[in-house]
């Protein structure tokens, strides 16, 4: 058994749609002191017994602004390859549970991803037509507050099934029934709004006259004719799979790329080619035009179960990771642990985790073991969920990259495969190329404290230029100044107006380059701790490692350089 880690590198970052990726530092630091004090109250308004009450209060906040900043990030685990995989799923549940069994890990769950991505119905088609039938029959008896409580939470699971036909019949029952029992409390205005909600995908639909009296259909034409006269907004839905279907509110309404001219409103869409189907969105159409573009290619390849997995349809790694990154971003997590088999042409087979950065795209880490069966090893496991939350491994279960700096799982069973059952038949490189430079960290990098110290050591700077260009133009005023005691046998008399007006300026100028000086240097210092306390932790020490078999020898070096 071994554990391979490779080192971080770059991914490329998420291109099309937009608006998925987003800052998610919440890295924070709180400076308290008498110069931070001083560069916004003077000194002498702020009593020492005020000073005294405030600064444990201060402290406090301190503390709880380190103890933010020092917090697990919010991670979530994906798995990535055959989505139906059995092995696959079972062994990716596996590292999750050993995951979340560490103190301290906020990750967010299986069924929270599948909650926020694919909303289910937790009841099937039948029952939803029960309950239906119940609420019609509330409104016959003439319990119409209970009706419309069956029908609000039957909309709600409906909105949740899949699209299509069997869909659209059902909410189009659910808004009709909603409409006539709105007529019956009399409210005119929200039963027109239900009828308006099947009129405006189906404008031809005609009502049952064995279940609508004379006067509501009357009504239900008149609602016909004004939309027909009402402006229209035009929605255009294209896909990055090409002849994907369009529904709105689960009605088919064409194939992309598909134009439409709509009422201004809300309408929930989904876009589905074969197996691939797109997060359910809410379109607001209305004023200009709307387009809309939707990565079907990445949708897709998301499923919530039996395990959150990213399927990989054309073999890219580098896709799929920086799919991953998207999703991060989707679901506002800061690092996204993708899991995976690997089964080389030849040699062992491995599952791998790879760590990512969401904000800055980053490939982390990435460690694996050899693996055999359903089950993965609880040791080789732990030794993996070690390395993915610390950056450390144990100094047996380490292995450098071969000498192209790829995985032992992308070589292919290559050189220098051990007989010996050590449990390190791996090589070790003989040199360090860009993309296997180990400078593997032991945590994530704290972006938000680095932002934080650029933007201090920047103002700490201005304000010392500030400073020095006050001081050019003091020397100009102390120039007048020297010339008017001159001018009066060397001293300074209080009737001279020049005299007082070029002291008072001076006097101005000397207190605004001092707290230039005092508040440029306390920028300048924050900006530095800040630096400093952003930096990456200490890396693990360098472990050497040695495997002979009958065909040579290799050495196995891993650490930090």
């Amino acid at each position: 058994m071994a554990v391979h880690i490779r080192d971080r590198e770059g991914i490329p970052g998420p291109a099309g749609l937009e608006g998925e990726q987003s800052g998610r530092g919440r890295n924070t630091a709180c400076i308290v002191g008498p110069a931070s004090l001083h560069s916004y109250v003077p000194m002498r308004s702020v009593s020492l017994p005020l000073l005294q009450k405030l600064m444990p209060f201060a402290l406090l906040l301190c503390l709880g602004c380190a103890a933010a900043a020092q917090a697990a990030p919010h991670r979530m685990v994906v798995s990535s390859g055959d989505c139906r995989d059995a092995e696959l799923s079972g062994q990716s549940k596996a590292f999750y549970d050993a995951l979340r069994a560490r103190p301290d890990q906020r990750l967010l769950g299986a069924a929270e991803f599948g909650a926020r991505l694919f909303p289910a119905s937790s009841r099937s088609f039948e029952d939803l037509q029960r309950q239906l039938d119940a609420a019609q029959d509330q409104f016959y008896e003439g319990r119409n507050a209970r009706a419309s409580q069956l029908l609000d939470d039957a909309l709600r699971d409906i909105g949740r099934l899949p699209p299509g036909e069997s869909r659209w019949k059902l909410y189009v029952r659910a808004q009709l029934l909603h409409g006539l029992n709105h007529r019956g409390l009399g409210k005119t205005k929200d039963s027109d709004a239900a009828f308006l909600k099947v009129l405006r995908l189906q404008p031809k639909y005609q009502l049952d006259p064995d279940q609508f009296a004379p006067s509501l259909r009357q009504a239900f034409e008149k609602l016909r004719r004004d939309q027909a006269r009402a402006p229209k907004v035009k929605l255009s839905v294209k896909s990055t799979l090409p002849s994907s279907d369009v529904y709105l509110e689960g009605l088919s309404v064409g194939q992309t790329p598909v134009l439409l001219e709509l009422p201004a409103g809300a309408y929930e869409l989904s876009v589905v080619k074969g197996d691939a189907v797109s997060f359910p969105r809410q379109v607001q159409v209305q004023g200009a035009d709307t387009p809309l573009l939707v990565d079907l290619a990445y949708e897709g390849s998301v499923t919530a179960a039996p395990f959150p997995c990213l399927s990989i349809v054309d073999g890219s790694e580098e896709r799929t990771l920086s799919h991953a990154v998207r999703l991060g971003g989707t679901l506002g997590v800061e690092e996204v642990i993708v899991v995976r088999l690997e089964r080389p042409s030849s040699g062992p087979k491995w599952f791998a985790a790879t760590v990512l950065n969401v904000e800055g795209g980053q490939k982390l880490r990435e460690g694996g073991f050899k693996t055999q069966g359903l089950d993965a090893p609880s040791e080789a496991l732990s030794a993996l969920v070690d390395f993915v939350t610390t950056g450390r491994s144990p100094s047996n279960l380490v292995v450098m990259n071969n000498a192209n700096g790829r995985a032992p799982w992308d070589a292919g069973g290559g050189r220098g495969a051990s007989a010996s059952g050590t449990g390190s038949d791996l090589t070790a490189p003989n040199r360090l190329s860009e993309e296997t430079e180990v400078s593997t960290t032991a945590g994530p990098p704290r972006t938000g404290l680095r932002v934080a110290s650029y933007v201090a050591l920047g103002a700490g700077v201005a304000a010392l230029g500030g400073a020095g260009v006050v001081r050019l133009m003091a020397q100009k005023d102390l120039d007048g100044l020297e010339a008017r005691r001159a001018a009066n046998d060397g001293r300074l008399v209080s009737t001279d107006a020049e005299a007082v007006a070029l002291r008072g300026a001076l006097v101005k100028k000397s207190g605004l380059m001092t707290g230039l000086l005092v508040g440029g240097g306390a920028a300048v210092v924050t900006g530095a701790v800040l630096f400093l306390v952003s930096s990456p932790a200490k890396a693990p020490p360098v472990t050497l490692g040695v495997v002979a078999d009958g065909t040579g020898a290799a050495a196995a070096v891993s650490g930090s350089f």
